[in-house]
C-alpha cells in the first residue's frame, strides 16, 4: 500500500508513521512521498532525513479561495496519481481540499483531528483553537479522531478515536500535549488497520 502523507508543520505525526514503518507496524503500508503546503514546514526535513521524496505544493495566494482550494487539490491529485498512491494521510495538514481528489480517493484518504468528532470540528477548528473550545465548553474529556475525508470539513466517517481526560487547571497547551501523544498512536493504528484490509 503506497502512502502519500500531507503535512503543514512540525510533522510529529509523520515521524510517528516513519518510525512505525521502520518497525513494520503499518500493515502493508509504505510511505512513498510527502507533500507540504508550506515550504518551511519542518516535516519536510523529517521526510528528507528518512529518504522519502518530499514536495511543496503551496496554495496560490493570487486565486480566490474556492479556486485556490481546487487548484491545490488538483496538483495534489496529479502527484498522487504519478506515484500511484493507494492511501492519502493528512498528518497535521491544514489546507482544505476539494474537487476530483475527494471523489477519486473516497475511502482512501484519512485525516487526524485533535478532538472527539463531531465535537469541535469544521472550518477554522485546528490546533489550540480546538483545545480552547473544549475547555470553554466545560468538557471532561477530549482526544483525537482519525476519519475518512469527504467533501465536508471533519465530517467523514470515523475510523477510530483515542480519549484523554481533561484535568483541573488544563490549558490549551497542556491538553494539546496529552492529545498529541494519542495522535501518534491513533494515526499509526488507523493506517495499519486500513493496510490490513
Amino acid at each position: 500500500m503506497k502512502i502519500l502523507v500531507l503535512v503543514s508543520g512540525n510533522g510529529s505525526n509523520l515521524q510517528a508513521l516513519i518510525d512505525a514503518e521502520r518497525r513494520n507496524a503499518l500493515g502493508s503500508g509504505r510511505i512513498t512521498a510527502v507533500i507540504s503546503d508550506k515550504a518551511d514546514a519542518f516535516a519536510l526535513k523529517r521526510a528528507v532525513r528518512a529518504g522519502i521524496p518530499a514536495f511543496v505544493e503551496a496554495p496560490d495566494p493570487s486565486l480566490p479561495k474556492a479556486e485556490r482550494r481546487l487548484d491545490l487539490s488538483n496538483r495534489i491529485l496529479r502527484r498522487a496519481r504519478d506515484m500511484d498512491a493507494d492511501l492519502i494521510v493528512y498528518a497535521g495538514f491544514l489546507s482544505i481540499l476539494s474537487g476530483d481528489l475527494i471523489n477519486v480517493f473516497a475511502g482512501r484518504m484519512i485525516n487526524i483531528h485533535p478532538s472527539l468528532l463531531p465535537k469541535f470540528g469544521g472550518e477554522g477548528m485546528f490546533g489550540n483553537r480546538v483545545h480552547a473550545a473544549a475547555l470553554a465548553a466545560g468538557e471532561t474529556e477530549s482526544g483525537c479522531t482519525v476519519h475518512f475525508v469527504d467533501a465536508g470539513t471533519d465530517t467523514g466517517p470515523v475510523v477510530l478515536q483515542r480519549r484523554v481526560p481533561i484535568l483541573p487547571g488544563d490549558t490549551p497547551s497542556t491538553l494539546a500535549d496529552r492529545i498529541h501523544k494519542e495522535e501518534h498512536i491513533a494515526i499509526v493504528e488507523a493506517v495499519a488497520k486500513i493496510g490490513s484490509v
